[in-house]
This record gives C-alpha cells, structure tokens and sequence, in this order.
C-alpha cells in the first residue's frame, strides 16, 4: 500500500550525531517537527533551530517552501535564521580579520537565502555592509586579506539587495562612488570588478534616480576599457552596464567604438558575452526610431535646405549657393532626375513614417562623404531612357524602410537571442556605412534586371534577398559584406531560387495526391519516433528568474519506456547526455493532463523586464500533471521547443502541430515521392485511372496448351 500523499521520508544530518529517519507528515506544523527532531538528539531550544537542505543551495525551508520535499531527500539541522543573521551580524564587526573574512564568507553564501535574507536585512544588515564597503578606503587595498572581505562583502550585498526586500533607492551617494572607483580603478582585483560592475548594473536597471549618478560616475568611454582586457566574463559584465546605461536613456545618442578585443580575439564568443552584443546592437539601432518616425515638415527651411544641398552636390560643381538662384526654374527638372516622386515639391516624399527624416539622413550622408559615388549613381541614371532609370529618391526612401524591417529598429531586445552581426561593431557609423552599400547593391541590380518603372517591387524584393542572404553569412567587417553582395548577383538569386523550387517541388495531380495520403501515416510515424528519441536523449534548459551572474539550469528526460518524465537542477550546463541518477524528480506520463504554450503558461502570466516579450513566449511551454502540478519550461531555441511540444503531444495521443513538423513532414514526403516516381521520369502521370475494358460477349473461352 502506498504511503500517504501527506508523508514523506526524510534524513535528517547534525555534525557529529547519526542521522535520523522520519516520515515527516506535511500537515503538521514544522516547528513540531523541530522539536521533536531536537528531542531526539537531546538539543534544548528548539526554537532556535531550522531545517535546510543538505544538498545543492542548501536552503532554509519555510512553511511556504515545505511542500518542494520530495521523498529521499536529506535535510540538515542547523541554527534559525534570525539567530544566524544576528551570529553573523556580530561576526562581521569584530575587530579580528581573520573572524571577520569566515564571517564575511559565509554570509555571501547565505544571502543567497531568502528566508535568511529577511532576517538579515530586518536587523540593518543592509546599512552594515554599506559602511563597510565606505570604509574601504582607509584600509590596504592591495592586501590579499581585504580584497578577500571586500570580494564577499559585495557578493553578499548584492544577493541581499537582487531580492527586492530593500529598495535601490536608499543606497547613499558616497556608496556609489566608491564602487564607481573601483571600476574606474586600474588593477583591481578581478572578483571586486565583476561584484562592482554587476552592483551599478542593478543600480542603473532597478532606480531611475540612481541611473543618473551612476553615468556621472562611470561614463560608456571608461567602461569600454574594461573591453579591452582578456577576461570575457569581465568583457561581459561591462557590456552588461553599458546596454544598461543605453537602455534608460535611450534619447542619449553617442556612437560607440569598435570593440575588436571582444568580437576579433582568438577566444570563441560565450552564449551570454554573445546576447549582451546582441542587445547592444538592438539597443545602438533603436537611437534611430526617433528619426525613422519623425515626418519631414514641407514648411522647414532647414530641411528644406538638406534637399537643397543633394541636387546642389549632384548638379552643381561650385559650392557657392548664390549662383543657384538663377537655376530655379530648372529645380523641377533635377529633382525629377534625382528621383523624387514629388518633382514639385520633395519634402513631401518624406512625410511617411517610416522611415520618415531617417532616410533624408541616409541620403545626405551618401552625398557628403561618399561623394563620388553618389554623382555616378544620379548622373548614371539620368543617362539612361526614362523607362530604364533607377529613381535614386524613391529607391532611398523605401530601401531605408526595408533596412529597419530588416534590422528590426524601434524594438525591444528578446531574451535568450544571441543574433548579432560582428560588422556593425566595426565602424562608428556602421548604419550610414550599410545604406550605402545597399544602395550601390539596388542599383547594379536594377542595371542587371534591365528593371523599369514597374518592375520597381521586384526589384526591391531581390534586392531584400540579397541583403538577407548574405546578412546570414554573418560578415565580419563592411568589406566582407560587399564580397558576399558581389557573389550574390541577379543571376544567383535566380539560381538559388529555382534550386529551392525544385527542392519543394509539389505534385498536385490527383494519383499523386492519393500516394502522398497513404505515405503520409508512415511518415508521421517516424517524426514520432525521432521526437521520442530526442526526448529520451534530454535538454538543458535555462531557468527564469535567476539572475545572469548566478545562471542556473535544469536538466529534463524521457525514459526509454516512455512512461516518465525525468527532471532536476543542475549547477552549470551539461556537455552531454544526464544521467537519470542524477534528476531527482519525475511526473508519470499518466499524470499528465495538458501542454499549455505561450501566453497560457503560468510562468508567461507575470511580468518582468525583457520576459515579456514574443522571443520568449514563442519558446515557452508548461506540462499540466495531477494533483494541479506545473512544470514550466523556455526552450533554448526554436528547435528545441518543436521537439518538446511535438514528443509531449505524441506521449499524449494527440496531433504534433509545430513548425519543424511540418516541415519535416513536407521534407521527408517530397524526398519518399521523389523515389518512388524515378522511374516515372518524363513520363505522363494521367490525371485519372485508365477505363476498365468492357465485359467479354461471353466467358466460354479455354487457353489451348497444346
């Protein structure tokens, strides 16, 4: 007979005393089962007693977290958590260094404890370490035992602070600038820089008053120093500040440097170093939204002057502006050959939004600095027959637009991505740089379409193609970009294009039709199958919620009878396969009641700083189990969310819906039908079945042997 739901087995470990076996029952209160675990080894005062886990975070346990115990598990008596903040408390003002460095130790480890942390920060604890991180200065900094102190100090403020009791408000001025000096610092030891930068980081994020002392303290061309060094995770925490300071004043535009040491050293780029460039980029293409949605104003005589300028630079080889008044009544016509769809009046080609003034940026910054190439591309034009000349205005304004759909301007980085491009980071107008490539790449294009006035949309569609293509090949620098552009002529999109074609190519006929129908079971079987099979092999998964200085994961499986769900923490992501000894817990596939996705998920109902976005509720996913248990999943990637969803459906009986299904689906099905029709090669499929010959006048009739 199985035990009670309400009970489970436990051990329970005290230094220096054999370890007690009890089946602890879920309905009684737990200071009764401190006492009574106390009473068993003789120990008074039971009430200065805590349970914890023994094992992983080792965690105090609260009558809140007490239904987490699973059975098996091994749990530690140990010293309340009040009487251990104020233990602690004492320990870290004690005149002793020696004292002082374990206690310090040991609360860093601690603080990570929410149930201690209240403790601690209700008995000032907060106030004390601030102190004596102020101190700080009147003490020698470059010996080894105070580096030590003020390394665990700061791990320990920062835990205490990353659990929202306290708010960011309340840390004093001279607190910060003196963890702002020990960024600015040079040679400081690199646990105390990591703590540090991490500290102004959740400044910056939790407290808008706090961002701006902060940037007084530690500008973006102090930190970009900190690049420079060979410790990624340094490089890491550095961006981390810096996406940060963007981030809260995105009206706040500088152009930032060329970060070499971090995308062109000889180490490979980590999974968290390569999301920080990624929002990076996001957050460096944002400052641009105010101009994408900004609409030129017709009656501007400043912006009026900007169009003013592009025919100046384009028609006329003097700078002297006076001389162009006697030109007006040629004005239409030039601004018919620059390309406007407005020949009268220009300005109001920009009134849409976007790109809006973006792209008048765009354009002038082609006809100042890339001078040469902006007369050859309107001149060219002009040369050629009406129906054949590429509008350089119309092209402008429209292939602005397409660049920020491309690059995705005005929106907010996802979690998880780690889509960077390396070039961007290669030129301090990387942006301007871009558009001008991709407007030499819309012309030779429009040239080797022999394309004219209503071809314009196709044109554009290629040339889309082309950036996308060779934006994929990830380039490292502008040059290479041009390289992968020139390999990626009219020809080759055509090519590409009829290769994929053939590659998906669709019978319809009706014999086709019905072959396609009865392959199709066999095919879904096997998808199952190799979903099952990956099932079985597991997935990391990251977990919500933790901090990115202190990333955790957890490790989920299938068994090989595809009759449970193994799963459990892990402290750090796995190369390889899990073994089940290792995941604790597991739910019975029979338990299981439904596979809620996206915003139906219990973890995508609240939100959080960058949660909430569609990048995350794509790869979010929970698993319903009796008695209302959820177990709540974020895939790494895409991929790995199909394959979840889809092994979980087919575990379940019902239909797998994914993408990757599909796609698999139609990959195995055109490869299958492929080869069983090769020996029908040029020959005509009928599009029914031939008659069926009509009955014989009579059925008397032998074959003769003989």
């Amino acid at each position: 007979m199985p035990p009670p739901a309400d009970i489970v087995k436990v051990a329970i470990e005290w230094p220096g005393a054999n370890a007690q076996l009890i089946e602890m029952d879920q309905k009684r209160p737990l200071s009764s089962i401190i006492r009574e675990v106390c009473d068993g080894w003789s120990l008074s005062g039971s009430e200065q007693f805590a349970l914890r886990y023994a094992d992983g975070p080792q965690l105090y346990i609260t009558e809140q977290s007490r239904c987490d115990i699973k059975n098996g598990t091994i749990l530690r008596l140990a010293i309340s958590p009040a009487r251990a903040a104020r233990q602690l408390l004492e320990r870290i003002q004690s005149h002793g260094i020696d004292a002082r460095l374990e206690a310090l130790k040991e609360l860093a480890k601690l603080s990570a404890d929410p149930t201690f942390a209240t403790e601690f920060i209700n008995m000032e604890g907060i106030g004390t370490l601030a102190r004596l991180v102020e101190s700080g200065t009147h003490l020698n900094f470059l010996s080894l035992s105070f580096g030590e102190m003020l390394a665990f100090t700061l791990t320990a403020f920062l835990e205490l602070m990353d659990h929202g009791i306290v708010s960011w408000d309340l840390i004093s001025l001279s607190f910060i600038k003196q963890i702002a000096g020990y960024v600015n610092q040079p040679m400081v030891d690199v646990s105390i820089l990591q703590r540090s930068l991490a500290i102004l980081e959740s400044m910056v994020l939790n407290s808008h008053s706090l961002y701006h002392r902060v940037a007084q303290e530690s500008t973006v061309g102090q930190l970009i120093g900190h690049l420079q060094v060979s410790n990624q995770e340094i490089q890491t925490y550095a961006i981390a500040l810096i996406n940060a300071l963007f981030l809260k004043a995105p009206e706040d535009r500088r152009q930032l440097v060329l970060f070499q040491h971090v995308i062109r050293g000889n180490r490979p780029i980590k999974a968290e170093m390569a999301h920080q460039l990624y929002v990076l980029q996001v957050l460096t293409f944002n400052l641009l939204e105010e101009r994408m949605m900004t609409k030129m104003d017709p009656n501007d005589q400043s912006q009026r002057d900007i169009i003013f300028e592009l025919r100046r630079i384009a028609f006329d080889g003097e700078s002297d502006l006076t001389g162009t008044e006697k030109r007006k009544a040629m004005y239409t016509k030039d601004y018919k050959m620059l390309g406007f769809t407005n020949h009268v009046n220009p300005a109001m080609d920009f009134t849409q939004t976007p790109p809006g003034m973006l792209a008048l940026d765009n354009m002038l910054y082609l006809a100042r600095v890339h001078q040469d190439t902006y007369i050859r591309i309107v001149l060219e034009n002009s040369s050629r027959e009406d129906k054949h000349e590429c509008p350089f205005g119309r092209c402008a304004i429209e292939l602005t637009r397409m660049l920020c759909e491309i690059l995705q301007v005005g929106e907010l980085p996802n979690e998880g991505c780690n889509d960077y491009h390396p070039m961007f980071f290669t030129h301090d107008r990387a942006w301007e740089e871009f558009f001008c490539v991709c407007i030499q790449l819309l012309n030779k294009t429009w040239k080797e379409m022999r394309a004219t006035a209503e071809d314009f949309n196709k044109v554009m569609q290629v040339v889309r193609e082309q950036i996308t293509r060779a934006l994929a090949m990830k380039p490292s620098s502008i040059d290479q970009l041009k390289n992968k552009l020139r390999g990626l002529n009219y020809s080759e999109i055509l090519r590409l294009r009829q290769s994929e074609r053939m590659s998906q190519d669709d019978f319809q006929s009706p014999p086709i039709i019905e072959l396609r129908e009865r392959i199709q079971p066999e095919i879904l079987e096997l998808i199952k199958q190799q979903r099952l099979n990956r099932l079985c092999e597991g997935s990391c998964f990251r977990k919500l919620g933790n901090r990115r200085r202190q990333e955790k994961f957890w490790f989920c499986r299938l068994s090989l009878n595809h009759k449970v769900l193994h799963y459990g923490d892990l402290d750090e992501s796995p190369q390889g396969e899990v073994p089940f000894e290792l995941l604790s817990d597991k739910i019975p596939i029979s338990d299981i009641k439904s596979v809620l996705t996206g915003k139906d998920c219990p973890h995508m109902k609240e939100k959080s700083a960058l949660k909430q976005n569609k990048e995350v509720l794509e790869l979010a996913f929970s698993v319903l189990y009796d008695p209302d248990e959820t177990l709540n999943f974020v895939a790494p990637n895409k991929y790995e969310y199909c394959i979840w969803t889809d092994g979980l459906c087919a575990l379940l009986g019902r239909e797998m819906g994914s993408d990757l299904t599909r796609s698999d689906l139609d990959t195995l099905m055109s490869m299958e039908m492929k080869l069983r029709l090769l020996d029908l090669e040029n020959i005509t499929i009928p599009e029914a079945p031939p008659p069926v010959p009509k009955e014989p006048s009579s059925y008397n009739f032998t074959y003769n042997y003989s």
